[in-house]
């Protein structure tokens, strides 16, 4: 398994690409060349987590080769952030893991997964620094709903409390910001443009650190199993949400989000190609802050489970307060 020190000096990679450009491996440096044969990018391999390549591009066998011995999957994804198409190198013969994780029923991971997550959503509405009567009601809503986790039996009363907190806390954390309701991949708004890309680079980093421990990633314990579909994943980054959440309002009252910076296309937003590397800069900084805490989660719940231990004793992910 990787250390957090080894892990420490490991980096993810994103290179913004066109047809022109070539992938290539110069001892054991990925090289990317323009159409000139100029080197562009160069970095050693000892040193990637997980490479992701936006836009077209070509990308050698020797460069799948050294992804599997290095340890670095690639996600290739489009210029609108659609993945296009995932080489894992995975840990995939724990075979006992797997196991235990075909053979998991209880809602106790579910319940703490949803805990956690709510939890940091009034965390961050409690951090907003003016409150008048709709924080201080929204704080109560989401203090009531937490509540109630505990107690509920059924797999739709889970997903129902959690639907209705996360309803409450957009509506009052990014009410400032023209909000018409979270809508994944319906792009009715530059927020929700933001919030797919966001939630996009958090969903491959997660990815990237399940795949060291061998989990089938497509067998969750909250999210339902459904074709192609990596519910672990979408389980584990619920708790780390928050992080997109408050960087995209940080980003907002910062000025950094403007309106001419989108276009509208048959009425669905995208953000201007030119404009991709500097929204992603500070979105993927906002995770890299928090690559530490990641870690350990991953780390740390891979350990409870197969170990079997007490809910009490798997990972609870807390959101720095910054007071700002």
């Amino acid at each position: 398994m990787l250390s957090f020190p080894d892990f420490e000096k490991k980096r993810i990679v994103v290179v913004f690409t066109t047809e022109k450009q070539k992938f290539a491996i110069k001892n054991d440096n990925l090289v990317v060349k323009d159409e000139n044969e100029k080197i562009i990018l160069q970095d050693t391999c000892y040193r990637i987590l997980s490479l992701w390549v936006i836009g077209n591009c070509s990308i050698t066998s020797v460069l799948l080769k050294k992804s599997k011995r290095h340890g670095f999957p690639i996600f290739h994804l489009g210029a609108n952030f659609r993945l296009i198409g995932t080489w894992h190198s995975a840990t995939e013969g724990n075979f006992l893991l797997r196991y235990k994780q075909y053979h998991f029923s209880s809602k106790d991971i579910a319940k703490r997964v949803v805990v956690n997550k709510i939890t940091n959503q009034l965390e961050l509405v409690k951090d907003i620094r003016k409150k008048g009567a709709l924080e201080k009601n929204a704080i109560a809503q989401l203090t009531n709903h937490l509540q109630k986790i505990d107690g509920l039996q059924e797999w739709k009363e889970i997903l129902g409390v959690e639907g209705i907190a996360s309803k409450v806390f957009f509506s009052i954390y990014f009410k400032d910001m023209d909000w018409k309701g979270r809508q994944p991949r319906a792009k009715i708004n530059p927020i929700n443009v933001l919030m797919d890309i966001g939630y996009t680079f958090l969903f491959y980093w997660v990815e990237s650190m399940l795949s060291l421990y061998g989990f089938d990633l497509y067998k969750g314990v909250y999210h339902q199993n459904f074709y192609q579909r990596k519910s672990l994943v979408c389980d584990i980054i619920e708790p780390f949400r928050c992080i997109i959440d408050r960087q995209i309002r940080k980003a907002y009252n910062l000025g950094q989000v403007k309106e001419e910076d989108f276009t509208l296309l048959r009425n669905q937003y995208q953000l201007k190609y030119e404009k991709t590397k500097e929204y992603t800069r500070w979105l993927l900084l906002a995770i890299i802050s928090h690559k530490e805490a990641i870690y350990y989660y991953c780390r740390d719940y891979y350990r409870a489970f197969i170990s079997e231990k007490p809910i009490e004793q798997y990972p609870f992910f807390q959101i720095p307060i910054s007071n700002k």
